[in-house]
């Protein structure tokens, strides 16, 4: 019988995420010349459904996922492999796994029972759980990922820590948790689903199939998001100026002065200058007020916390201030971007790191 997946995508999903995810098991029925996965596409109420890019994809409404048992599933002599461990008791008309794929407002689907209560019923019957790009919102919120390990896009890390604090968030590509598995999405939703299947059927069919879809190297588990000191289009950056910038991430709430940045790096204030200067054609302090203001946006349109709160937690004094440097760098107030910013970016009338807009 073949490893059945169900693929849950909420409204603005990321495509990239969803059908990369897929793709390694089309690539290794192609090659072993046998269906050893099968896998279907569930919306809320199914028909069309539209990607963050703006493609749409047909689903079948999620009150089909109950039926797993029709004729078109063809059974072969394979029996798969089933992640969780044979402690795991099966549904028959339940998937083996449930991929559920959120990018925007994953906040939106909080209050779906339906969604909710099938979440749970699946992890009871020990149906394995997967959550790519914001997906991890959704099994938090329904109870899922209590005490575990998450992983989720880099931009929505802080975010998840505050809306969800008794999930670890991790700058990780994909976590494996017990049943629950959870992945930062893109092309990382490869090389999950690339390990997922040398774990079913081994390094040869991983290796061939990776190669089939010119994926030349497996990522595995622990490796982040965003390796520091390479750059995808070759270049490096200096070692002082990741030195720095380490430590500006580590210092979002209560940022440390210019002096002593240089100090901790062991290199002078006029070094680091030029270094920012050079490589992010920004000074130092500017670069450490962007990204604690880009730490502000995801806080923003992420989460319900209040402007104070946010204000704080990214090092601003006071909320008057902070919205004045959150409208000069984004061009829009933080209270406006609340309801402006949950609208997928290439529907927003505006860029999104505005370059000479004054306030």
């Amino acid at each position: 019988m073949p490893y059945q997946i169900a693929i849950l995508a909420t409204p603005s999903f990321n495509a990239l995420a969803t059908l990369a995810f897929i793709d390694p098991f089309r690539a290794a029925n192609y090659l072993d010349n046998r269906a050893l996965y099968r896998w279907r596409l569930f919306s809320d109420a199914g028909g069309l459904l539209r990607a963050s890019n703006g493609l749409a994809l047909e689903t079948e409404p999620l009150s089909a996922a109950d039926d797993w048992a029709a004729d078109d599933w063809a059974a072969d002599d394979w029996a798969a492999d089933d992640w969780a461990g044979d402690d795991w008791a099966g549904d028959d008309r339940a998937p083996d796994m449930a991929v559920i794929s959120s990018s925007w407002t994953p906040e939106a689907f909080y209050g779906d029972e339906r969604l909710m209560g099938r979440i749970r019923r699946w992890a009871r019957g020990g149906v394995t759980l997967v959550g790519l790009d914001t997906g991890a919102f959704i099994l938090a919120e329904a109870g899922q990922l209590e005490g575990r390990r998450a992983a989720c896009h880099y931009e929505h890390i802080d975010a998840l820590q505050e809306v969800h604090p008794q999930t670890v968030p991790t700058e990780q590509l994909f976590v494996v948790d017990g049943h629950v598995l959870t992945c930062a999405g893109g092309a990382a939703s490869v090389d999950l689903a690339l390990n997922i299947l040398r774990l079913h059927h081994g390094d040869a069919l991983a290796n061939a199939s990776a190669r089939y879809i010119f994926h030349d190297r497996l990522r595995f588990e622990g490796e982040t998001q965003n390796p520091t000191g390479y750059e995808p289009i070759g270049q490096t950056t200096p070692a002082a100026l990741r030195e720095a910038i380490l430590l500006m991430e580590r210092h979002l709430e209560e940022p440390l002065s210019a002096p002593e940045i240089a100090r901790r790096t062991g290199r002078s204030h006029r070094h680091l200058t030029r270094l920012f200067r050079r490589y992010t054609k920004k000074s130092l302090v500017q670069y450490y007020r962007d990204i604690r203001l880009d730490r502000g946006r995801a806080l923003v349109t992420q989460t319900e916390m209040s402007v104070l709160e946010i204000a704080l937690a990214c090092g601003f004094a006071s909320p008057e201030h902070f919205a004045r440097a959150y409208r000069a760098r984004f061009a829009i107030t933080p209270r406006a971007d609340r309801v402006a910013g949950r609208v997928p970016f290439e529907f927003r009338a505006w860029p999104m790191h505005p370059q000479g807009r004054k306030s």
